[in-house]
C-alpha cells in the first residue's frame, strides 16, 4: 500500500470497550507485597508494561473491580499526568490484573491486531491529536470520548499483521539498546554513590563524627496553604513543593503560585545560601538536602520542608554532600515513617541524628571540591547515555510512525533488515 491509501478512522470504531479503572476503596493502604497485579500510569511505557513496581490487591478486591480488570491483547493508554499519552499492550501470559483510573483499557474488536494499534496510538500523529486534546484543570488528561475520537490509520487485517510482525523486530532490536544504555547509566550511578561513599568513609576514619544538632543552631518551617496548581510567575510569590528538592539539587520552579489575597510570610522566604531539608517525600527522597543557589525573590518555605542553620565552622554545602551518601541515607530510611508506600515523614529529632564527619572548615571545602569535580566528570557521561537514549527514542517513534502510516513498505523494509 501507498502512503495515499491509508486513511484513518476513530479508534471507537476499533474498539468493544474504552474506560479506565479505578483506585480500590481502600486506596493505596489496599496494596500488598504479592497477589493480583494492580497496574498504574508508572508501569505503562511505549516499550511495554514494567513491572519492578508494580503493586498488588487481594483476590477479594480484584473480584469487587469488575470494570477494572485488564485481559490480553487490551491496549493500555496514560490518560492523565506526565506519563499522558504513554502506550502498551497487555500481553497473554501475565495473568489476572487490574488498572487504576489514570489508565485508560482498549480493548480491540475482533479481527483487530492489538499490536498494531498499540502501534499507532504510539505514532507521532496519535500523539499529536493527544497534546492537542489536553484537558483538565489541575491535571493533565483525556476523556474516554477523546480516546475514542483519536484517529489512526485504517488498514486491513492482513497489512496490520504484516506492519506489527516487521515492528515487533525492528523496536525489539532499538529496545535491547535501550536497555543497554540505562544499564551503563546505572553503572554510573552506581560509581558516583560509589565514590561519595569512598569520601566520606575516609573522613569517618580520619576525623569520627558527631550527630548534626552539635553544628544546629537553628531550625524554621514554612506554612502550606491552599495555593493555586500552576507555579508562580517570576514576581508572584510561590510555595515551594518537595519535589523543588532532590539531594544537591534544587529546582526552583517546583513551586505553587500564592493566590492574591494571601499574605506571604516573608520569614518563609528562602535566599541564597539556605541548607534546605525535605521532612516529607517519597520513601526514597525524603530528606533530601540541597543548599540554594542564586535564586529569584519570592519563594517560600512549605510545611514540609526545614531550613536549618548551622554554626560558623560548618559549611551547608558539606552537609549536603554527605547527606547524599548511603548513611544518612540508610539513617532516613531507618527512622522514617508514613501511612503509605509513597509517602515517609522524618521528624527534625531524627535529622539532627545523622552522622557528620568532624572535618575542619579546610577538610570541608576539599571534600566538597573532590565531590564537585568526581559529579562533573560522571555528569559528563550521563549527558551523552541521555543523548543516546533520545535519538534511540525518536528512531523507535520515527520507524513505528513511518511503517503505520505506509511511508515504509514494511514488506521491502523486512527483506533488507533481513540480510
Amino acid at each position: 500500500m501507498t502512503p495515499s491509501t491509508f486513511r484513518t478512522i476513530p479508534v471507537w470504531l476499533l474498539a468493544s470497550k474504552i474506560g479506565s479503572g479505578k483506585t480500590p476503596s481502600g486506596g493505596a493502604k489496599t496494596y500488598l507485597e504479592s497477589g493480583v497485579t494492580f497496574l498504574r500510569s508508572q508501569n505503562v511505557h511505549f516499550d511495554g508494561l514494567r513491572l519492578d513496581d508494580a503493586a498488588f490487591i487481594d483476590r477479594g478486591t480484584h473480584a469487587e473491580m469488575r470494570g477494572t480488570k485488564v485481559r490480553p491483547d487490551d491496549v493500555l493508554l496514560n490518560i492523565t499526568g506526565a506519563s499522558l499519552g504513554r502506550v502498551a499492550r497487555f500481553p497473554a501470559g501475565l495473568g489476572a490484573a487490574n488498572v487504576n483510573q489514570h489508565v485508560c483499557i482498549i480493548r480491540p474488536n475482533g479481527g483487530v491486531d492489538s499490536r498494531f494499534l498499540a502501534y499507532a496510538l504510539a505514532s507521532q500523529p496519535a500523539q499529536q491529536q493527544i497534546s492537542s486534546m489536553q484537558v483538565g484543570g489541575n491535571r493533565e488528561g483525556l476523556n474516554f470520548d477523546q480516546v475514542g475520537h483519536l484517529r489512526v490509520p485504517e488498514v486491513s487485517a492482513e497489512e496490520q499483521f504484516r506492519i506489527a510482525d516487521f515492528l515487533d523486530v525492528q523496536t525489539a532490536r532499538i529496545d535491547r539498546m535501550t536497555d543497554l544504555q540505562r544499564v551503563a547509566l546505572d553503572r554510573v550511578a552506581e560509581r558516583d554513590a560509589a565514590a561519595l561513599d569512598l569520601g566520606i568513609d575516609a573522613l569517618y576514619e580520619q576525623v569520627g563524627f558527631l550527630p548534626l544538632r552539635r553544628f544546629v543552631v537553628g531550625v524554621d518551617q514554612g506554612a502550606s496553604p491552599q495555593c493555586d496548581a500552576v507555579p508562580a510567575g517570576e514576581d508572584e510569590w510561590g510555595v515551594l513543593k518537595v519535589s523543588a528538592l532532590r539531594p544537591e539539587h534544587f529546582e526552583p520552579s517546583a513551586n505553587k503560585r500564592l493566590p492574591d489575597d494571601m499574605v506571604p510570610d516573608r520569614r518563609s522566604e528562602v535566599r541564597e545560601g539556605d541548607l534546605l531539608i525535605t521532612r516529607a517525600n517519597t520513601p526514597q527522597l525524603v530528606g533530601s538536602t540541597a543548599v540554594v543557589p542564586r535564586v529569584r525573590r519570592k519563594l517560600l518555605l512549605s510545611d514540609k520542608i526545614f531550613r536549618v542553620r548551622l554554626a560558623q565552622d560548618m559549611d551547608a554545602h558539606y552537609v549536603a554532600a554527605v547527606a547524599r551518601g548511603s548513611r544518612v541515607r540508610a539513617a532516613c530510611a531507618a527512622a522514617s515513617n508514613g501511612a503509605s508506600q509513597s509517602m515517609a515523614n522524618l521528624r527534625f529529632e531524627e535529622i539532627k541524628d545523622w552522622p557528620i564527619p568532624r572535618a575542619s572548615p579546610a577538610q570541608q571545602r576539599a571534600f566538597v571540591q573532590q565531590m564537585e569535580r568526581s559529579r562533573e566528570a560522571v555528569g559528563q557521561i550521563r549527558t551523552k547515555i541521555d543523548r543516546q537514549l533520545a535519538l534511540l527514542s525518536e528512531r523507535r517513534q520515527s520507524l513505528i510512525t513511518a511503517a503505520v502510516t505506509g511511508q515504509l513498505d514494511v514488506t521491502t523494509a523486512g527483506r533488507a533488515a533481513a540480510v
